[in-house]
């Protein structure tokens, strides 16, 4: 990252809200134990996109002094529009082999035509374009865990969460 956009994001920061923690309670106790005071705590429900962008980058950062020339994240999106409005699509990234499918809607009245089923063939196909081996996601169980089967990805974990339902991690091999 360019220091001068490192410097934006910083400035950006020091802006915040800053929350500090003289009279902590057991039950909500947060440690900052051995960070010097210049340092400021801060919790954000509507954080700026920049900000969250600073993670990412400062990881990447990060990994490439640990991996060097490894694979950069990479983001890949797949849109199905009527004019100017999405009607069906997928999003997602690949990185280091793998595609990650983060969010597939179809929308109701296109479901069951083979629109989901093409969403995932154009993304399966880019990753493996991008050197990816393997695609990633997870589905909760009343949305589409049956469709991915079909299309052979596999369960390798679950969660039970939310209540009467089931978070499930599922992949599948594509290159």
């Amino acid at each position: 990252m360019p220091s001068t956009k490192l410097a934006r994001i910083l400035r950006q920061l020091s802006r915040t809200r800053t929350y500090h923690f003289r009279h902590r309670s057991r039950a909500n106790s947060i440690s900052c134990a051995g960070l010097p005071q210049q340092y400021q705590l801060t919790v954000e429900d509507a954080p700026e996109a920049a900000e969250l962008e600073a993670l990412p980058n400062a990881l990447e950062d990060f990994n490439e002094s640990q991996w060097p020339g490894h694979a950069h994240w990479r983001p890949l999106g797949i849109f199905i529009r009527d004019a100017e409005t999405i009607v069906a699509g997928l999003s997602g990234e690949t990185y280091c082999g793998w595609l990650v499918i983060k969010y597939l809607w179809v929308r109701h009245d296109l479901r069951r035509r083979g629109v989901g089923r093409e969403l995932m063939a154009q993304a399966e196909a880019r990753a493996v374009e991008r050197g990816c081996h393997s695609a990633w996601l997870d589905t909760f169980s009343f949305q589409a865990r049956s469709f991915y089967e079909k299309l052979g990805y596999e369960e390798f974990g679950a969660l039970d969460y939310p209540p009467l339902h089931k978070r499930h991690f599922m992949r599948k091999t594509v290159g």
